[in-house]
């Protein structure tokens, strides 16, 4: 892809500050050393900036990969704060403040062993050493899998400031050289820590101290050239006399180059002459007169040196180099020289390059062994970086870098605006304002009011509105305005809230210094409140952005090896470039409007185009069309231009890493840019790509319509007008739509979600099968507000990106070194292919889908709807999911209907119907179906499943087994939303007999349940009448009697139905069961109804047909569900083959509820013979009748089934003669028995008198009346 190409004649810097909470410095207080002078140290210095890199941060494999310490001084405080690109490192901030000491400028140096990191710091009075541990010395393995690691300030708060062995005061002899600023600090072979330090008297001096492990003395070596007389004059001779401010040789810069058991030390004296001590032989080895390098006047030349710098740069392959920044007060000038080592230990100077700047205050610069990096303060006090290549650059041409501008100084808000929604918008849009600055202006706006500052970005953004709502209603004196009044007031405050944030932003963006990887070629600029990176521009921003004073041929050979080619371009780039200064406010609101609104992009450029036409005072259109005349082939130029920003391709990217990787490497590779600051910084070069890209492409649509306005022949051709008409625009509004996405989407804040929402949303995935998708990570949703693309980018791109990097590496993973222009423009380039919307992917829908981000993906597809046609099935999905969330239930339905036709001809689809298993049970669209079926079912929209299953029975046609799924689900959808008739109807229609059972089975269970008894009896069951009755007498033989009805239920299913003898048949089992297994009183009371109303049935069909079959005694017990009989062997009985069929008739049954009421009436009499009388039979009945005393109920008995009297009687005989012979316990059960038996009309006795009245009576009568009554009733 064209588009991936960097020029790197360009660099853009991008923001590296975060918006989360301001990072918290846990404070730490160094106390003075000795006799550490107050006084001297309230010197204020400038503040100042460094940085650190390991020496293995460039190395794929390392611990340290990624990693870097910077730091800033101010006064007696210095900040440092470890940084990681691959993790987030915790505790990673310290601010340590010096007692009665400044720090001096640069006197921060860093050195690493490979056990420790030491931290040398320098200040007025003192030199301290800080030893910390090693990141390689604090991990078990060399493997980092954790997103979160430790930093190597940790445990600084356990580091004693105060030891002597680490911390010394600066000796008053020799002494610091006064208003010097210049240090050196390095690590000695040994171990020890030493000190360099401009001298009092001239000279450098140099404070060791021994190894923190080995004992020693604290020394002090003073180099110095001058001899002994040479001294004395200088400090005898008063200063007027010399006409100096000091000794000649004091350094105005140091720098320290370690060789084997030596140092070299670089000093830039004000002499304007660089010399180079060895530190251990003590002697100047060399000096060289910088004015032989200089063309200046004479008066330079007579003149102190001020404001030089000195930089080294060492290539193992190329040696040493110098880099020294010459001062003058009219321009400045960099030389660069490599260190020549000659025989008998002799060194000088090879000059290399001097390149001359006219730029006004230069901050700080670096240098590696091919590149000057240069920071500069211009007139207007605006930040100036620049680079140049030293070598074979003749011309001297420095590269630009395009620099953050800060926040516009003022907000235009229209009539139809809020003030505060505009205000709020512009302040905490991603890219504008960093949290400090926006905690400091809330500070100073409610002064003498106590906030808290530790917010996050919603607290904050709460805290604002209250602020400034605050200060408003504080201010107002009437207790009425118009609203033209209100409006201007609150315009005003926001306003001024939004100045002093501005000015706080200005102040916290203030540069300091330059921190150069030379490991990785990485630039950073370090700035008062933040970190930026700088990373290499395209080719075509590149052109766009350039000035055209500073185009070099080389650009134009970068476009095109065709000369004419490359002419078209530049001057088609600076056409656009001319449209794009003329274009107002106004105007670019109304184009991005246009975009969000779903308007066309090309009446808005129409109408720009107008709009410049009328308001064009300065003839700028003129030159556009001049230059047009330039241009020999408009559309080549314009179509090679939309190619180099077309980032659509075909391939689509592998997902995952090889598996052939070793686990270890797949794992170490998996934490490359997984910072949250490299996850920023990606984001954000995404975002200014698709800013800049947007301009272009709007400036190209307007130069377009300027075209064919113009309809000359002569500029496009007679046969490419119409081809620019219709190709053209149609290939560059797509484009600017699609970077007004990216863009959008760069803007957009990602919503923190629950963790309980979050899983509530993993478990519909996990329906869909899609939890395995590459989109759906593992979420470690973070505090700070990140955008949807750096949500996308830390959970799911990078690992995508990363993967396809190193899947087919050039050379050995363990040799490949990490370059940050390269890997920067890879990494930025794959991730605009995966945000681009017309590439096949959906992997960017996918993660907002699967991280609950579902406002924000339902505003992406109404962005993407109208005019991108690809993964139109994709989109038409996840926005039906975005309804479900919302509730629009109707929508979501539509929009789920409408993917279904794109099902087969997108990736997405394709996945979302795969089969765990790989089996394909029915066509891809059914596949489809069935999931959204499952998904509906999860989430309880059983009316959506119900209306969705019927549109895709429509589509299933003769597919049998879909069509029996699908009206399955309804059925049961409808029964379970108590849809009865919907259920039953759905039922009948089912293809399949076996799933019809089911579902019928189902529907009598259910409405059972429900007591919906009366649907259930009157649904017609055609063809299904059978069925059911085996169903309801299954369920009925399986269930207990006494908890469901089911028998009752099928004697008033055959009633309604008028068969009469089927219902009796049914009451008469039910009353044989309640008879054997239910032995209670409400047992028997039942099989008495039971039986009448089986007589009742029987009593209803013509006598011929009075009949039923009496069941085998089998069948009762050998019922569906019941357990097989077993003999003593544990072997399975067979079941009697040949079962006599016993016909019962309306007298038999009547015999049977005679028996049932009798065994009613001796259970109510005598309720222990409860649990025997349910099953007895008629003969046994008897005997239970006379032991109760019930002989007239026996007889009775006796005469229904043609039974023998005799048992009777004798009982009663024996009733009599225990009565006779007993005492008055016998008379009183005697009374009982008696007055259960009909026998008024024998014995007339009162039931007043008294109980042994009667008793004797009896006595007195029994053997004449009482067997006489019985004989004479029953003879």
């Amino acid at each position: 892809m064209a588009a991936a190409g960097a020029l790197e004649r360009s660099f853009v810097e991008l923001s590296g500050a975060e918006r989360e909470r301001p990072r918290h410095f846990r404070e730490f207080t160094v106390c003075g050393i000795g006799t550490a002078n107050a006084l001297a140290g309230a010197v204020k210095y400038s503040e100042s900036a460094g940085g650190f890199c390991y020496l293995e941060s460039g190395k794929l494999f390392a611990v340290t990969r990624n990693r870097f310490i910077h730091w800033k001084t101010s006064g007696d405080t210095l900040e440092l704060v470890e940084e990681s690109l691959d993790v987030n490192l915790l505790n990673n901030a310290v601010r340590l403040k010096f007692q009665n000491c400044s720090l001096l400028p640069g006197g921060v140096h860093v050195s690493e062993t490979q056990n420790h990191v030491i931290i040398l710091i320098l200040t007025n009075q003192t030199v301290h050493r800080l030893l910390l541990p090693h990141p390689s010395r604090m991990y078990r393995s060399e493997l980092v899998i954790e997103s979160q690691m430790q930093s190597i300030f940790t445990d600084v708060g356990k580091v004693d400031f105060r030891d002597p062995c680490n911390s010394q005061l600066i000796p008053a002899v020799p002494g610091l050289s006064p208003n010097s600023t210049s240090s050196a600090a390095w690590l000695g072979s040994d171990g020890e820590a030493l000190f360099a330090l401009p001298s009092a008297s001239g000279g450098i001096f140099v404070l060791k101290l021994p190894s923190y492990d080995i004992p020693g003395m604290v020394s002090v070596v003073e180099l110095k050239q001058s001899s002994v007389m040479q001294r004395l004059l200088i400090g005898w001779m008063p200063t007027a006399i010399r006409g100096d401010q000091g000794p000649s040789d004091r350094p105005l810069a140091l720098a320290v180059h370690c060789v084997e058991h030596d140092a070299f030390i670089f000093a830039l004296c004000q002499d304007h002459k660089l010399r180079m001590w060895s530190y251990k032989d003590q002697m100047c080895l060399m000096v060289a007169d910088m004015l032989e390098y200089v063309p200046v006047s004479k008066d330079f030349q007579l003149s102190i040196g001020t404001g030089h710098k000195l930089r080294l740069a060492y290539s193992p392959s190329m040696g040493l180099y110098l880099g020294l920044f010459m001062h003058s007060p009219k321009r400045g000038q960099f030389c660069i020289f490599q260190l020549v080592s000659t025989e008998n230990n002799r060194y000088s100077l090879d000059h290399i390059s001097s390149i001359f700047t006219s730029q006004e205050t230069l901050i700080d610069f670096a240098l590696t062994s091919t590149d000057i990096w240069a920071l500069w303060h211009d007139a207007e006090n605006q930040t100036v970086v620049r680079y140049i290549t030293f070598e074979h650059n003749v011309a001297g041409q420095w590269n630009s870098v395009f620099m953050h501008s800060l926040p516009e100084e003022e907000i235009i808000i229209r009539d139809d605006q809020d003030p505060r929604e505009m205000y709020l918008q512009t302040l905490f849009t991603p890219g504008r304002f960093i949290n400090a600055a926006l905690c400091k202006a809330l500070q100073i706006f409610c002064r003498g009011t106590e906030r808290n500052l530790d917010l996050s970005w919603s607290e904050l953004k709460k805290e604002v509105t209250l602020a400034v709502e605050s200060e408003l209603q504080g201010s107002v004196t009437e207790y009425e305005f118009s609203q033209e009044e209100f409006r201007n007031l609150q315009q005003e405050f926001w306003c001024k809230f939004y100045a002093c944030c501005l000015q706080y932003q200005e102040a916290l963006s203030h540069p300091l210094a330059l921190h150069l990887n030379p490991h990785t070629n990485m630039v950073c600029l370090l700035k008062k409140g933040y970190l930026s990176f700088l990373v290499p521009s395209s080719l075509v921003d590149h052109l766009y952005l350039h000035p055209d004073d500073d185009l070099l041929a080389e650009d134009e050979a970068a476009i095109s090896d065709d000369v004419e080619v490359a002419r078209d371009v530049m001057c088609l780039i600076k056409c656009l470039r001319l449209i794009g200064e003329s274009v107002t406010m106004d105007m670019s609101v109304m184009m991005e409007m246009s975009c969000y609104n779903l308007q066309s992009p090309e009446k808005a450029a129409e109408q720009i185009l107008e709009d410049l036409i009328t308001i064009d005072v300065e003839n700028v259109m003129e030159d556009i069309c001049s230059k047009l005349q330039e241009i020999k082939n408009p559309v080549h130029a314009i179509g090679l231009l939309l190619r180099e920003m077309d980032y659509e391709t075909e391939v689509e990217m592998e997902k995952g890493f090889n598996p052939a990787q070793p686990l270890n490497i797949r794992m170490n590779l998996s934490q490359l840019y997984g910072g949250s600051t490299a996850g920023y910084i990606v984001c954000r070069g995404v975002c200014k790509i698709a800013s800049t890209r947007f301009l272009i492409c709007r400036d190209l649509l307007i130069l377009q319509h300027l075209l064919l306005r113009l309809g000359d022949a002569a500029i496009l051709g007679a046969d490419q007008l119409f081809q620019a008409q219709q190709d053209l625009l149609h290939r560059t509004s797509p484009l600017l739509l699609c970077y007004y996405l990216i863009k959008w989407g760069s803007q957009c804040l990602a919503t923190d979600v629950p963790v309980d929402t979050l899983e509530s949303n993993l478990q519909h995935l996990s329906v869909l099968e899609l939890t395995d998708s590459g989109a759906v990570m593992g979420n470690k949703f973070v505090s700070s507000p990140q955008t949807i693309v750096e949500l996308f980018f830390q959970e799911v791109a990078r690992k995508h990106i990363i993967a396809h990097l190193f899947s087919q590496p050039k050379a050995p993973l363990s040799q490949t070194g990490l370059n940050w222009p390269e890997m920067i423009t890879a990494v930025t380039n794959y991730l605009l292919q995966l945000l681009w919307p017309s590439n096949p992917g959906c992997l960017f829908m996918e993660c907002l889908m699967a991280n609950c981000q579902y406002v924000q993906l339902q505003d992406y597809i109404q962005l993407l709807h109208p005019w991108c046609q690809v993964n139109i099935g994709s989109c038409r999905f996840m926005l039906g999911r975005c309804y479900l969330v919302t509730g629009e239930g109707q929508k979501a339905l539509q929009c789920f209907r409408q993917a279904a036709s794109e099902v087969g001809k997108e990736e997405f689809l394709d996945r979302l119907i795969r089969s765990e298993d790989g089996e394909i049970v029915s066509t891809p669209r059914m596949q489809y179906y069935d999931k959204i079926l499952r998904l509906l079912d999860v989430i309880g929209l059983p009316e959506l499943v119900i209306q969705l299953a019927m549109s895709a029975i429509t589509e299933a046609g003769d597919d049998w087994k879909s069509q029996a799924t699908l009206r399955t689900c309804i059925f049961k959808h409808h029964l379970d939303l108590g849809h009865n008739s919907q259920a039953y109807e759905a039922l009948t229609h089912i293809p399949d007999s076996s799933r019809r059972l089911d579902c019928l089975r189902q529907l009598v269970v259910v409405l059972c349940e429900r007591s919906q008894l009366q649907d259930l009896v009157e649904f017609p069951y055609v063809n299904l009448h059978n069925e059911v009755v085996a169903i309801i007498e299954s369920r009925a033989r399986a269930v207990d009697l006494m908890t469901h009805n089911y028998y009752e239920l099928l004697y008033a299913f055959h009633i309604y139905r008028h068969n009469y003898r089927k219902a009796g048949t049914v009451m008469f089992e039910y009353g044989m069961r309640l008879g054997r297994e239910v032995r209670t009183l409400r047992g028997l009371e039942k099989q008495g109804n039971c039986y009448l109303a089986a007589v009742n049935c029987l009593r209803l069909i013509r006598p011929e047909y009075a009949w039923i079959v009496h069941p085998a005694s089998g069948a009762v017990c050998d019922r569906p569900g019941a357990s097989p009989k077993r003999n003593h062997d544990g072997e399975c009985t067979a079941a009697p083959t040949n079962r006599q069929i016993e016909i019962l008739e309306l007298g038999d049954l009547e015999k049977e509820c005679s028996l049932a009421r009798i065994r009613l009436t001796l259970a109510q009499h005598d309720p222990s013979a409860v649990a025997v009388a349910g099953s007895s039979s008629a003969e046994e009945m008897v005997s239970l009748l006379v032991q109760a005393g019930l002989f007239d109920t026996a007889i009775s008995l006796c005469q229904t089934f043609k039974l023998p009297l005799t048992p009777v009687f004798e009982g009663l005989a024996f009733k009599c003669i225990k009565l006779q012979l007993g005492g008055e316990a016998a008379q009183a059960e005697a009374w009982s028995w008696l007055a259960a038996n009909q026998l008024s009309s024998v014995i007339t006795t009162k039931e007043s008198r008294c109980f042994e009245w009667r008793c004797k009576y009896l006595l007195r009568i029994w053997n004449s009346l009482v067997l006489s009554a019985f004989i004479k009733c029953y003879r």
